[in-house]
This record gives C-alpha cells, structure tokens and sequence, in this order.
C-alpha cells in the first residue's frame, strides 16, 4: 500500500473539551488507484485528508506513506517526505497570475532544485499529458475554469508522487468540465501508479473510481463492491 491509515483519531480543542474530527479511521490505498471520499458538511472529510497528506498529525494511529511509518518524524522529516512523495490538488487552483501555465510547473521543480531545462522538459510532458501542451504559454486569465484545474492538477504531479491527494476538484466546475477534470485524475492515478485519495460532493461520477468510503461523524464506512458499483 503507498497510503495506509490506521485506528486514526484525530481531535480539535472545542472549548473547555476537545471536539472529535476522525474516530478510529483506518483506509488503505494502493499504488494505481483511486478511493473518493464522499460525507455531509462537517464529517471530517478535510481532516482526513489534510492527515492523509501529512499536513496534519493524528492524535492517535499510524500514517504510513509509501512504506514509511509517519509516527514520531519531526516536523522538517515530514516537510521533507511531503515534497518528496505527495501532490496536492487543492480546490482552488491558486494559480500565480504573472506565470504561464508551464511556469507554475517549474516553479515545483525549482524547489526541489531541479535543473531548469529538466524541469521546462517535465512541465510540458506534463502539460501534454493533461491536454495543454499548446497552453504552455498561456497565464490564468488566458485560460477557462477546466483548463486551470487540469494546470492544478499537472501542478501536483510536478514532483512524481507516490500519493495524490485531491480536494473538491469540480466544486467550481460545470458538470461537463467537471466530469472531464475526473476522469483526467483517474487516467493519470492509473498511468504515474499513484494513490489517490479524492474528496468530493459529486456523487455522480463515482462509478469511475476503484473504492468509495463515506464520512460520518469522523467514522469511515467502506461500502461492500456492489453498494459500491450502484454509488
């Protein structure tokens, strides 16, 4: 498994108490496929995932990203592991407005100290790969809501990620671009053998990933394979 989640507790101060996010959830995700994660407003979802890209430390319960056990790692080891093992695709592209789409790429690469003509290469197979390879050139405002998603997502593929993580992806989309932004990252999970976990409200294009868990109260149910197919 390059993502595993164990007995994951997860809670928030709330007062004078503490507020639960995550009860005891434990998901596994393996390399080349995709699990969505559906819930109402205020299941736990984003906890789940800001835990499952190490952006968060459980209270309780083990992380294990890509054969790596995440208890006690100090807060530069995660940084670390992070840069070098997850994308992130975040509901809103947040793309820079001064960059073109294959500058937003490079600016990844150059973090990680990449050569610049490496990484001007990998940002337009990239690009290529999400359909934009004649958009390279282009800035946020050149290009539609689809089209920056598909730069957001290429974005998170930047550093070749052994887990992908994705938040609300067509939240700002309409259904057509939306069902396209989809079906992009479940092409891509299958082709770069990432683990992907997927945050979503839209059910209805569902039946296009490998496994569904439902958020309720911070506790994960995990459909059987035929409630699954009928999601």
């Amino acid at each position: 498994m390059s993502l595993s989640l164990h007995d994951v507790t997860l809670t928030y101060p709330d007062g004078d108490a503490r507020l639960t996010a995550l009860d005891r959830v434990s998901l596994d995700v393996p390399s080349g496929s995709i699990t969505a994660v559906v819930g109402p407003s205020g299941s736990g979802k984003s906890s789940l995932l800001a835990v499952a890209a190490t952006l968060i430390t459980p209270d309780e319960g083990s992380v294990t990203v890509d054969g790596t056990d995440l208890t006690g790692l100090s807060r530069g080891q995660l940084t670390d592991l992070r840069r070098a093992t997850v994308g992130i695709v975040f509901q809103q592209p947040n793309l820079l407005p001064s960059l073109t789409a294959a500058e937003q790429l490079q600016v990844m690469a150059h973090l990680d100290g990449r050569r610049p003509r490496t990484a001007r290469r990998q940002a337009l197979d990239l690009l290529d790969a999400v359909g934009l390879a004649d958009h390279a050139g282009r800035r946020p405002h050149q290009l539609s809501g689809g089209q920056r998603q598909r730069v957001n997502v290429a974005r998170a593929l930047m550093n070749h990620p052994t887990v992908l993580v994705v938040d609300e992806p067509t939240s700002a989309l309409d259904h057509e671009r939306g069902a396209a932004v989809l079906d992009l990252i479940v092409r891509l999970t299958h082709q770069q053998a990432t683990a992907t976990v997927l945050v979503t409200h839209d059910r209805t294009h569902l039946t296009a990933v490998d496994q569904v868990a439902e958020l309720q109260d911070g506790r994960l149910r995990l459909p059987r394979h035929d409630e699954s197919a009928r999601a």
